[in-house]
């Protein structure tokens, strides 16, 4: 008989100190582990929670000048940048739960322009932005590089389970109800999706740090121990 998850409430600034440590410490591992030319590895961290519902931008946001303090040259890229033009997502109709779950990501253009490129034997230049859904229309950005001993923050949702090679995982759950309150009524369709999500997934229990939101202002991590 398993028993029930055990969450540590944190405020929201020592959460995301928590997190900076927790992503310098992978970043020195990454570090750690050279690349095949001799250079330092780069650090591919997600911040995956329901779009809207979790701030996981906002969160991702924060964590920027905490890892800069820390040493590492930081990378924000946004999955929104890389969904798919809008005659794709919305084929079979504009509010299609399945398909936001399945097909609104462009999984393999996130792949191919940002996340192997910094995976091992990468060369750290990626398209930081590869398609504006709100304009429905390509992205023109320069490629950057980031520099070896960098960390990628990526923020979006149903990032896990997908085999994207990420070096570290931060799921933002919210229970169902908490999730149906905070979702914008105009997107309760996608609710089946999220859960989806949970059923398929569990990214709470596959994520390297998962923090229940249900408030906000008060979050609390899941403590896997």
């Amino acid at each position: 008989m398993s028993s029930r998850p055990t969450y540590r409430p944190v405020t929201p600034d020592r959460l995301v100190e928590e997190l900076a440590e927790t992503v310098a410490g992978a970043g020195a591992r990454t570090a750690e582990a050279r690349t095949p030319d001799g250079h330092r590895g780069r650090t591919r961290v997600a911040v995956d929670g329901a779009d809207t519902a979790t701030d996981a931008a906002a969160l991702a946001d924060a964590l920027v000048d905490p890892l800069r303090v820390r040493g590492h040259a930081v990378l924000r890229v946004r999955a929104r940048d890389f969904l798919r033009p809008a005659s794709l997502r919305h084929e079979r109709g504009r509010d299609d739960p399945d398909v936001r779950y399945e097909d609104w990501l462009d999984a393999d253009g996130l792949r191919r322009e940002v996340l192997t490129p910094l995976g091992p034997g990468g060369d750290g230049t990626v398209l930081p932005a590869l398609w504006d859904a709100e304009r429905d229309r390509a992205h023109r950005l320069a490629r950057t590089t980031l520099p070896p001993g960098g960390v990628l923050l990526l923020d979006g949702e149903f990032l896990l389970g997908r085999g994207l090679g990420l070096d570290l995982a931060v799921h933002l759950w919210l229970s169902p109800a908490a999730l149906a309150r905070r979702l914008p009524e105009s997107t309760h369709w996608a609710l089946p999706a999220y859960a989806r999500y949970e059923r398929e997934v569990s990214p709470a229990a596959v994520a390297d740090v998962a923090v229940r939101v249900d408030r906000p202002h008060h979050p609390a991590v899941l403590e896997h121990g």
